[in-house]
């Protein structure tokens, strides 16, 4: 993923995209300062699980401050927020729709036994690990509630 960040970088130079060239950058930015994090924890790099999280936060960062940018009348700002998000989507996985999501926490909550809400915890955690970069947690937490319920 960071070759084809590099790349993706390159390529938008070479093209004059000022918009992609930023948001390029951000990201590596963000993987440098995880992966200067991650050393600090004893390992070498950040696992491509910690950076495809680390897209979902800066897309789910942009959202937000796109939100409040229209809110308040900039759309000129909104509109940078959105188009950093467009291009930080393309280095996630496909992500789930909502009837794959629920299919997918359907087979979790059989596979873990999980049958009351006090192992809400132990099925997001296993969601986590099968489907980081691919589903909406935030979504997904209310649709587990709602099964386990």
């Amino acid at each position: 993923m960071r070759e084809a960040i590099t790349a993706a970088m390159k390529d938008a130079m070479k093209s004059g995209d000022k918009v992609r060239v930023g948001a390029l950058r951000l990201i590596n930015a963000a993987f440098k300062d995880r992966d200067i994090e991650a050393r600090g924890a004893g390992k070498e790099k950040a696992t491509d699980d910690e950076l495809l999280a680390l897209l979902q936060k800066m897309i789910k960062q942009r959202d937000e401050s796109a939100k409040i940018y229209e809110a308040n009348g900039r759309a000129e700002l909104a509109a940078q927020e959105r188009a950093e998000i467009a291009v930080i989507q393309n280095y996630l996985p496909k992500q789930m729709d909502e009837a794959e999501t629920r299919a997918a926490i359907q087979g979790v909550i059989a596979e873990t036994g999980a049958s009351s809400v006090k192992d809400m915890g132990k099925v997001m955690g296993a969601l986590k690990e099968k489907y980081a970069g691919q589903m909406d947690f935030g979504r997904a937490n209310g649709v587990v509630k709602d099964l386990l319920s």
